[in-house]
């Protein structure tokens, strides 16, 4: 605690903001991981468990909007402990007697963890605009590409924490666990986050909610369909094609899910180096086109592949595991993009408009996994993957140059 004290403040927020940002990502990715492989085991069909994640992705889609807002208003630094507040009490809502897991009552769970981690993203991402001047745009591509980089590593993590716990200590006792543990971080939080943090100068208005600058108006429409094409795949009809067609027990879903979100967050942190090098100055709208539109070439030549060979396991895994190496790369550079842009003043307001499509590409992703699965098959999705990111790259193509903020729309 010491040391941390006598760091220079603009660290020491930023390893607050980072620490607060890991632990609640493994918390929620061992959750996510929990639900699905234990209500697949109770039974539930992949559509079924798709509807539990239903509230989850819908309520995040409203706070990025909202907490946006109120960010600006009362600080990020509030906005941040709200939403580790509120996952420690969605953990407590599932650490009940399994009698009391109805639908209902999972999905009600599910919902306050959903407005729980989209408030903490949301802060985590804005938080760091604000810790480093406008011409250091280098360091910022840096700094949010190792914010996010850890941030899905840790959630990789989370994914086999998850399983782990399922196995040892079943559902009850692996939500109390991790419950406690996030309560403690929430407490160091209050302690040591800037109180001013993110505050805007002035109050803004409702009005304000929705961003007038064109570009990050189509930076938002390409994230939706972007985390759409990872999710139609990955949230349901991944984890129930490896146990139902491979035969694959929960530690072993747990681990390759575990490994690629690890392996994803890894390439996230690395990708200033690849997405920008050789070109002189921080990447632009031109390589966000150019990176999606190659990772579209991948979900369409997987599918191919299975439809081929349906039962071959190297087809899947090993093209699932290019699509992470793109896709960390296209997410990076768009993470980065929306921090940039976003104006100083307020930052949360475009920042979580932002991700209100982010968290809406998800929610499209989630539900349209568990249908396409259930009546198609993962080939499907696959193919309807491929589509999205497509979709993606042509609206990227309208995207400025800029490196800094352009200007707004009237």
């Amino acid at each position: 605690m010491r040391r941390l004290m006598q760091l220079p403040a603009e660290v020491r927020q930023y390893l607050v903001v980072t620490g607060n940002y890991w632990s609640f990502t493994l918390t929620d990715g061992a959750l996510r991981m929990l639900v699905v492989l234990h209500f697949h085991q109770l039974g539930y069909s992949p559509l079924q468990i798709a509807g539990l994640f239903l509230f989850y992705e819908f309520f995040g889609v409203v706070t990025n909007l909202l907490g946006g807002w109120l960010g600006a208003r009362i600080g990020l630094n509030r906005t941040m402990n709200i939403g580790l507040a509120l996952q420690v009490l969605a953990l407590g809502m599932l650490a009940v007697p399994t009698g009391w897991l109805t639908v209902g009552w999972v999905m009600a769970a599910q919902a306050l963890s959903g407005i729980a981690k989209d408030l903490n993203k949301m802060s985590a991402k804005s938080a760091i605009k604000l810790l480093l001047p406008d011409e250091q745009q280098g360091a910022l591509y840096r700094w949010v590409a190792l914010l996010t980089g850890s941030k899905n590593a840790l959630k990789g993590v989370g994914f086999f924490l998850g399983a782990g716990l399922l196995a040892l200590l079943g559902f009850r006792g692996a939500v109390l666990a991790m419950a406690i543990a996030l309560a403690l971080v929430w407490l160091l939080s209050l302690r040591l986050l800037r109180r001013d943090l993110g505050r805007a100068k002035g109050k803004p208005k409702f009005r304000d909610l929705l961003s007038k600058s064109r570009a990050i108006n189509l930076l938002s429409a390409a994230r939706l369909c972007l985390f759409a094409s990872r999710d139609v795949w990955f949230v349901v009809a991944l984890p129930v094609y490896l146990s139902a067609v491979f035969g694959w027990d929960v530690w072993s879903v747990g681990a390759f899910m575990a490994l690629w979100v690890i392996g994803y967050g890894v390439v996230q942190a690395r990708a200033p180096a690849v997405t920008g090098r050789g070109s002189g100055h921080q990447p632009g709208g031109r390589a966000a086109a150019g990176w999606a539109l190659a990772l579209a070439v991948v979900p369409a030549l997987i599918a191919l592949g299975l439809m081929l060979d349906g039962q071959s396991r190297w087809v899947l895994l090993g093209g699932l595991l290019v699509f992470g190496v793109v896709f960390a790369l296209n997410s990076a550079l768009h993470s980065y993009l929306i921090v940039s842009w976003a104006a100083r003043d307020a930052v949360s307001l475009d920042v979580g408009f932002y991700y209100m499509s982010n968290a809406a590409g998800r929610l499209l992703g989630t539900l349209l996994s568990g249908w396409i699965y259930q009546q198609y098959g993962l080939v499907a999705c696959l193919w309807l993957s491929a589509v999205l990111v497509l979709a993606a790259g042509l609206i990227s193509l309208a995207l400025p140059e800029a490196a800094t903020r352009p200007a707004r729309c009237d």
